[in-house]
């Protein structure tokens, strides 16, 4: 396999396609598969359809699914538009079963028959199964390309069954093992097969000490348990404790991309809209339930400042302050509740208890209050020669900067509490709340102290 650098990988490039444009299928060939697969796609990603063409015809379905897998969705979906039937039948013939049923979960029910007609029945009915489990379980996202094997078995056995079936394994550094029933029974790991003597049965080698999930458990979960216990793989069961398949770590990091921009997505707003591949009116109709909401309790924000009209007209300087006192308000909620949400993901917040994480949320607004409040007493009188305007401001965004924090940690608690996703309390969301709680403070305390202004 060739080994690219910066300076070599341009030139190696420019051969491969040098020999693609002159249908040297050899040399073409030769050099192409000595890529690494993730060089592979980024040449193939460079390619105009024509000379994709070309390359679906110089290489074999096994040989291009290896690229077609690693593809995105969106990607994915174009190219299979340029493959006829036959060639993309054969190409998902070699796929794993959890790649395979992850594009076909996303394309229409006539591609899926398209493909799924072409493969021999037990891959059509491992493919299937996949695609009957709901989105973002344990089911969903788990392989059905393992090894099992039986107590009784002798090392011997294993890993003559290993020079056999392990090629088409996800994974053999764990072994699965089985009773009568396809039970989960043990484990024994590639390692413990290398160094125990060849006579021995499986039985007197596997641990029992198991770990598993269950199909219908949330891929979160799944991640955060392969975290803990830092695995290459674990086990998926039934409710009955019947092996049905394995998760590995490669499909984890994915789970975690996957969850990261969700949370990211309910964070700003914008959940589903993330991807750059959508179109502007795609994008738009995602984001705009929120942005609206928003905009009532935008609404709700500017009738207090109404209530407080003959506050301002007394003292028009108090206007000034506003987006101050709002952004301020805004920000450090946001910082609080991106804080509670990681903690919440991570398990941190189970470790700390919620009175003490709450607690460490409202300190830390204190001494930001704090301050704030002092560099705004220095200021606002040089600036605007007041000091009872800087008393005001400063007093109501250090009350007001302790309570956000309070806000921004407790609502994704609550809702957390609720079975839903605590991201969903989103940054715009609790900056909005913050907002009408910072001034009602600033405009209360305002009005009590007109008569020193």
């Amino acid at each position: 396999m060739v080994k690219l650098t910066e300076q070599n990988r341009e030139q190696y490039a420019k051969s491969i396609l040098d020999a693609l444009i002159a249908e040297d299928i050899q040399e073409f060939r030769h050099l192409f598969l000595e890529l690494h697969p993730q060089d592979q796609l980024d040449f193939f990603l460079e390619l105009t359809e024509v000379q994709r063409k070309k390359v679906y015809e110089y290489l074999s379905p096994e040989e291009f699914s290896e690229i077609f897998q690693e593809l995105e969705l969106e990607e994915q979906k174009s190219t299979i538009e340029e493959l006829d039937t036959i060639y993309t039948q054969s190409v998902f013939a070699e796929m794993s079963a959890d790649d395979a049923a992850d594009f076909l979960g996303e394309v229409p029910e006539a591609t899926v028959k398209r493909v799924l007609d072409g493969l021999e029945s037990e891959d059509a009915k491992d493919i299937r199964e996949l695609l009957s489990y709901e989105e973002e379980t344990a089911g969903a996202i788990m392989t059905k390309e393992f090894i099992n094997i039986t107590a009784q078995s002798t090392v011997r056995d294993v890993i003559e069954l290993l020079r056999q079936e392990g090629p088409d394994a996800e994974t053999i550094y764990y072994l699965y093992v089985v009773n009568g029933n396809h039970e989960l029974a043990g484990v024994v790991s590639l390692r413990d097969l290398i160094i125990s003597d060849p006579n021995e049965k499986v039985e007197n080698v596997m641990s029992t000490r198991l770990v598993s999930v269950k199909t219908d458990d949330d891929q979160e979960d799944v991640a955060n348990l392969i975290k803990k216990y830092d695995f290459l793989a674990v086990p998926v069961v039934t409710s009955t404790n019947t092996l049905v398949g394995i998760i590995t770590v490669d499909d984890i990091i994915d789970v975690i991309e996957e969850e990261a921009t969700e949370d990211i997505g309910e964070l700003a707003a914008s959940r589903g809209a993330t991807d750059v591949n959508l179109s502007s009116f795609t994008a738009a109709k995602k984001r705009s339930p929120w942005i609206i909401m928003l905009m009532f309790f935008g609404l709700i924000t500017a009738g207090v400042i109404g209530q407080f009209e003959q506050t301002l007209e007394q003292i028009v300087l108090l206007a000034v302050f506003i987006p101050l006192l709002m952004d301020s308000a805004g920000n450090t909620g946001t910082q609080s509740l991106a804080v509670m949400v990681r903690s919440l993901a991570t398990g941190s917040f189970e470790k700390k208890g919620m009175f003490n994480t709450i607690k460490r949320e409202f300190g830390t607004g204190i001494f930001l209050g704090l301050i704030c409040a002092v560099v705004l007493m220095i200021l606002i009188p040089i600036v605007y020669g007041d000091v009872m305007i800087a008393i005001i401001v400063a007093v109501s965004l250090f009350f007001t900067l302790s309570i956000a924090t309070i806000v921004g940690a407790v609502v994704p608690v609550i809702i957390n509490k609720m079975k839903l996703d605590p991201a969903i309390a989103s940054g715009p969301f609790i900056t909005t709340v913050n907002d009408v709680l910072g001034l009602m403070i600033y405009f209360s305390f305002a009005t009590a102290m007109l008569q020193y202004l």
